[in-house]
């Protein structure tokens, strides 16, 4: 579905809120020009119908990574770039894998891309402050004892040689009263978040933040580079120490990588892939988390669509192997996971960042939703992974309800 925003369609959120991984020199300049649409049950191959779209609409989507013109006249001003959002179902649907349960929130599509044209006139007028919000109590979809069935019957699947490794999310609601665009900036703003930004329907019926610290994927300069993150400890001095001594999460990180690895070998068009930097520990709000970088070059031309197939549904919130392992997901999870876990970003002339959509919240028009899990290997323990989602949850929970995270 294509979608024309009209001259007063804006959503309701502040547009000092900007879209995740937009260029700086953008900011407070964004006007929407079109809106691509696609939903899980829609028809078509969601992959080639929204490069079809991006290309038709002047960039370079099908030979990614090669400059093209920085601004192309359009008729309306001057072409900035696109939105992207890709969720984990859409990237099922694009390598033909399992799907998982229905999304939480079916209002928001599973594939939703706004081009942005730069604008000189004066943004509208920001919603007032959010007097009244509130939110309701949390409901879970599944119990502390259930999630840690879940992980067990992983670790069971993982001793039957199905899977190696395979990550396990829940999801958690709230009703909330009031505009929710404030607890969306802080969510946005939390620290740690390379991603931080937020993406809403014109109309203001759904809107998504994200605090992401994760790159799914980045093409920039020849290069195509994904940084995986694997491993968690509390941000203090004992933590640090912990992940880095702990030879489960390596081992666990490690797997990841490797299937990061042969995602951007598979791609037409890359040269030798490398590992350029292994375990590093990186701070995300109060907790620790390890990331490494793959990287490989462009030696040909690299169309998005073949880049969605390849590195879509992120295999650090699958599992390993990636096929087998979203199997086990659809078979585990009783919540979709709706925005999260999935492809979110920016796609420019010269560039292209999309992070993975985990810390990501979505408003839907009456509730707010968070998910949070961790990759099970068998050495997990059940009571520690429930743990570290809830800890992952947390901070975005406190910011929706007003709190402020201290800057890292």
């Amino acid at each position: 579905m294509v979608h024309a925003p009209g001259s007063g369609d804006h959503c309701r959120l502040s547009p000092s809120v900007a879209p995740p991984a937009a260029p700086t020199a953008c900011r407070a300049r964004h006007h929407a020009l079109r809106v691509f649409a696609w939903r899980r049950g829609d028809s078509g191959d969601p992959a080639e119908l929204l490069t079809a779209f991006l290309a038709d609409n002047g960039l370079p989507v099908r030979n990614l990574g090669r400059s093209a013109d920085k601004y192309r006249p359009n008729g309306h001003g001057l072409l900035c770039g696109a939105s992207l959002y890709v969720s984990a179902d859409a990237g099922c649907v694009m390598i033909q894998a399992t799907p998982g349960a229905p999304s939480p929130v079916p209002g928001i599509p599973d594939v939703y891309a706004v081009v942005h044209e730069h604008t000189d006139r004066p943004p509208p007028d920001a919603p007032a402050r959010s007097a009244g919000w509130r939110l309701g109590p949390w409901r879970e979809s599944w119990t502390p004892a259930e999630h840690a069935r879940a992980v067990q019957r992983v670790r069971d699947a993982i001793g039957r040689g199905d899977v190696y490794q395979v990550n396990v999310v829940g999801h958690g609601a709230a009703p909330y009263t009031a505009d929710p665009a404030a607890a969306l900036r802080r969510v946005a703003t939390l620290p740690g978040a390379r991603y931080g930004g937020v993406l809403a329907a014109p109309d203001g019926g759904w809107a998504l933040a994200t605090a992401s610290p994760e790159t799914l994927v980045e093409v920039r300069d020849g290069r195509v580079l994904t940084r995986p993150i694997k491993g968690t400890r509390p941000a203090t001095a004992a933590g640090r120490r912990d992940l880095l001594a702990s030879a489960k999460e390596r081992a666990e990180h490690v797997m990841i990588v490797d299937l990061e690895r042969n995602d951007l070998a598979r791609l037409p068009g890359a040269g030798p892939v490398r590992v350029d930097e292994l375990f590093a520990v990186r701070r995300w709000c109060d907790l620790w988390q390890a990331e490494s970088v793959v990287s490989a070059p462009l030696d040909g031309d690299l169309d998005l669509a073949d880049l969605l197939r390849a590195v879509c549904p992120g295999g650090s919130v699958t599992g390993a192997p990636k096929l087998a392992a979203l199997r086990q997901i659809a078979t585990l999870e009783p919540v979709g996971r709706g925005v999260s876990m999935g492809a979110l970003g920016w796609i420019g002339h010269d560039h292209l960042d999309l992070g993975l959509s985990i810390r990501t919240v979505a408003v839907d028009g009456s509730r707010v939703h968070t998910w949070a899990g961790g990759g099970i290997t068998a050495d997990s323990d059940p009571a520690a992974e429930v743990a570290e989602a809830a800890a992952k949850a947390a901070p975005l929970r406190a910011a929706l309800a007003g709190a402020v995270t201290a800057p890292a």
